[in-house]
């Protein structure tokens, strides 16, 4: 049995796979295997993975008729050998001491189910703003505490560049198909779980940015499906049994939030804006106020929540400062979102 399995789903990456499989040969790190699941790819990938499996035992190539990435990445997951998984797609480049790092830490805390790192993106002429803000935002998220006080903001752990326990992962249902992205989908099942996350400090991961990405290109990954799972696995874990969520932004996030919030059967009382042209106004029918009429109303409440459901930069920080004031404590009375 291999220490660690690194999972690697392709499908139609011969333009950049040699490059992954590189790094992963050039590990520090000897004993892996490394499970490839071929999707029926119809451009030279497969003799790619041929190439590598006839030189090295290593590397381990399995093909299918293509069906997508959740059922090929389940299948590889039933094929991983090792009780480590680490993932790996085909288009980055792991650090020679990805696999070596994330062994030993996961070795050294066996109550931690899965640890990241820290990404680079590249090439650097084609990292766009928003992802350089994006990896900037995870790259800061180190701790379990960081990463579940921030995990319904966004994906705060970047796929390629996790390793987690094989039956951990299972047991939770493996990755699932329900229309948003399949490996935040397992971030947050893991957080209502209680499992523990962490991140190592280094970058160890390359992270590839182009315009065939998957994130890019597949709706799976569209805002719209992002903000569908916040609010089904707000409704299963934080705001289950509350009696009231104030949703503090009226604006495009707030209103797209709050539409799949109720249809969660989510107990919205009103949202908080500091628009003086929508405080007094209504939205889904329920009142729109400033935030200073926020305390009498949440103290009125049995238990009540909030969601801070604004995304202009800095407007979380100045949210977060304002509720710190009122003595509200960040993961138990509210969440940013957004």
């Amino acid at each position: 049995m291999p220490a660690v399995s690194v999972l690697m789903p392709c499908y139609n990456a011969a333009e950049t796979i040699e490059e992954a499989l590189i790094s992963l040969k050039n590990q520090s790190l000897v004993d892996f295997e490394v499970v490839m699941v071929d999707d029926g790819s119809t451009d030279a990938t497969p003799e790619v993975l041929e190439k590598w499996a006839s030189h090295d035992a290593r590397f381990q190539v399995h093909t299918r008729p293509h069906s997508g990435i959740v059922p090929t990445l389940n299948a590889g997951l039933s094929l991983c050998g090792a009780p480590l998984v680490a993932r790996m797609d085909t288009d980055d480049r792991a650090h020679p001491q990805r696999l070596t790092l994330q062994l030993a830490y996961l070795m050294d805390h066996p109550e931690t189910s899965l640890v990241s790192s820290r990404v680079a993106g590249f090439p650097s002429n084609q990292v766009r703003k928003g992802f350089q803000i994006y990896m900037d935002w995870l790259n800061a998220l180190l701790t379990d505490e960081d990463i579940r006080r921030e995990i319904f903001i966004e994906s705060p752990l970047p796929h390629p560049s996790v390793t987690f326990r094989r039956r951990q992962a299972i047991q939770l249902g493996g990755y699932q198909d329900i229309g948003w992205a399949e490996d935040y989908d397992l971030w947050l099942r893991m957080y209502l779980a209680g499992m523990r996350f962490a991140k190592l400090p280094a970058v160890l991961l390359e992270w590839r940015e182009h315009p065939k990405r998957l994130t890019r290109t597949d709706s799976r990954y569209s805002l719209e499906n992002f903000l569908r799972a916040k609010a089904h696995y707000l409704a299963l874990g934080p705001l289950s049994g509350r009696d009231s969520v104030f949703v503090w932004g009226a604006g495009m996030t707030g209103r797209r939030l709050s539409k799949h919030l109720q249809r969660e059967k989510i107990p919205l009382a009103g949202f908080i804006d500091i628009d003086p042209a929508k405080i007094g106004r209504k939205l889904r029918g329920l009142p729109i106020l400033s935030p200073p009429q926020l305390t009498p109303l949440w103290s009125r409440c049995e238990n009540p929540a909030l969601l801070a459901a604004v995304g202009a930069r800095g407007a979380r920080q100045k949210i977060r400062h304002y509720l710190i004031g009122l003595g509200l404590d960040e993961g138990y009375d509210w969440w940013g979102v957004a």
